[in-house]
């Protein structure tokens, strides 16, 4: 699940993206060469630097893979048959899990009185 406060940066290196859904970098690089879509930019020495967009691509694909269970074959053939929906219901999935956390602080609030 993405957990990010950096909503400002215009770039974020691999360490960032990594940090932000709790995968490796390592696996960054493999989903780039799995996931056309991902396609950060490269200064100097190789360091890969991903824009917003690329983020939000990775999120989609964390879900798909991670959360859903899909395959690598699987996610990509949804990303390019039906994104539109696929982002849909990916906002919709982190709108309610930002509720579910919202509540479940509520409860623990109204638990500790």
């Amino acid at each position: 699940m993405l957990n990010t406060d950096k909503e400002l940066k215009l770039y974020y290196s691999i360490g960032e993206v990594a940090d932000m859904f709790g995968v490796n970098p390592s696996l960054l690089r493999f989903w780039e060469k799995e996931f056309p879509q991902i396609s950060p930019r490269t200064i100097g020495r190789g360091i890969r630097q991903y824009r917003k967009e690329d983020v939000e691509t990775i999120g989609l694909i964390y879900h798909l893979v991670k959360e859903k269970g899909m395959t690598l074959p699987g996610a990509r053939q949804r990303l390019k048959d039906n994104k539109e929906a696929t982002i849909r219901n990916y906002e919709i999935v982190n709108k309610l899990k930002a509720i579910k956390d919202e509540l479940l602080a509520i409860k623990r609030e109204l638990d500790g009185r």
